[in-house]
């Protein structure tokens, strides 16, 4: 009998996954958790039956969701992460040599554990010694830690259950707060195609609290549309003025020094859902 994971992004619209093994499916505290082996796809972790990453295309999520950032603030020595329990945003940050602290403040102990287990490729930083977990809310994490981290990274689920309060203006200020005076901020803020409303709120609550603010794109194949969005808020640096010449060379799977720039090169009907010409 085949078995297939079936994921629902929008009332009218599914994606599915042909399924060899479920590795894991739990309830958790929080949510309801699977790790599948897929036919295409390798390992997958879905957190609610929605596909948060997957072994054969992680690579483009984090590299882009990190490099960026990082590549931006000129010396970033202390990074948070909030959310990212699967640990494949730690991986990359701690390629960056003058980072001297990465914090990972998840909700969900579980997601850890068993991505420990099945994923090790994505998770296999969480225990370098510059890595520190903390296990709660990253709402009230961001609040309590003022001036504090050079760049903020909320690597989130969907805007649904325990992360729809990290979609939000509230959250946003302080996130700001918790950014020393030239600190960066990037999340990943979802589909263009199918949620653009979501988009358009959160670019809107992000250029209202930080002086820079840019959208940029990166084509994710497992994530519905494959076409996906992050917003950046910076005090200072604007992520497009980079010198890209200084950028050191890492071996990557997506990112490179071009791509910094062009990926915030937008398509018009993604300009018209920001508002911007």
């Amino acid at each position: 009998m085949e078995m297939w994971v079936k994921e629902m992004q929008i009332k009218d619209a599914a994606m599915t996954y042909k399924v060899n093994q479920t590795l894991v499916r739990k309830k958790t505290k929080y949510q309801d958790l699977a790790i599948v082996d897929t036919e295409a796809l390798g390992r997958m972790l879905l957190l609610d039956g929605i596909v948060q990453t997957t072994t054969k295309d992680e690579f483009v999520y984090h590299e882009m969701i990190v490099h960026i950032p990082l590549f931006t603030h000129p010396n970033p020595k202390k990074v948070l992460v909030v959310g990212g329990g699967d640990g494949g945003a730690i991986r990359e940050i701690l390629r960056h040599k003058s980072v001297e602290k990465a914090v990972l403040c998840e909700i969900d102990q579980d997601v850890i554990t068993e991505c420990k287990k099945y994923l090790p490729e994505i998770s296999c930083s969480l225990d370098d010694p510059r890595c520190e977990i903390v296990i709660g809310d990253g709402i009230k994490y961001v609040k309590e830690h003022k001036n504090e981290f050079d760049v903020i990274i909320v690597d989130s689920t969907d805007p649904l259950n325990a992360a729809e309060g990290l979609f939000g203006g509230n959250f946003y200020n302080d996130v700001y707060d918790s950014l020393k005076e030239d600190g960066i901020f990037v999340a990943q803020t979802e589909s263009p195609f199918y949620l653009p409303d979501v988009v358009k709120r959160v670019f809107s609550d992000v250029r209202k609290i930080f002086p820079i603010t840019k959208l940029f794109m990166a084509g994710i194949p497992t994530y519905p549309g494959g076409y996906w969005s992050f917003t950046v808020g910076s005090k200072k640096y604007d992520p497009q003025n980079v010198d890209t010449s200084k950028i050191p060379e890492m071996p990557m799977k997506y990112y490179t020094k071009d791509l910094h720039k062009a990926c915030f090169v937008l398509p018009q009907y993604i300009k018209d859902i920001i508002g911007e010409k």
